[in-house]
């Protein structure tokens, strides 16, 4: 299985958030800077008040899957931060619904390849 590129320090994510453009949907904020590589680089960022760390990285989990399944699609050389909304509980959320935001976010933000 390959490896995602992720962001790991504070100052890339530091960088995405306040350089970049964002896009809030219900569950999910994505914040998107061009990066001068040829590829693309994912953060997950959540709250510590969502719940303890099963639950914190059950959703990284799904968002990590989730980008996985979409990323052949995108278009490369963007640094990606996804932030989880604080107000939306794990449990009333499922794999779909949160696919189905990050297309229409990736589709807002004009990411697809051909779409």
């Amino acid at each position: 299985m390959k490896k995602l590129n992720t962001l790991k320090k504070n100052y890339e994510f530091r960088y995405v958030l306040s350089k970049g453009n964002y896009y809030h949907g219900k569950y999910l904020t994505i914040y998107i800077k061009k990066n001068n590589l040829n590829k693309n680089i994912i953060g997950i960022a959540i709250n510590n008040k969502l719940g303890k760390a099963v639950k914190r990285n059950k959703a990284k989990r799904i968002i990590r899957e989730n980008y996985r399944l979409l990323k052949n699609q995108l278009i490369l050389g963007n640094s990606i931060v996804f932030l989880w909304n604080k107000n939306i509980k794990l449990e009333d959320v499922d794999f779909l619904s949160i696919k189905n935001e990050m297309i229409n976010i990736f589709q807002k933000a004009g990411l697809f390849i051909n779409r």
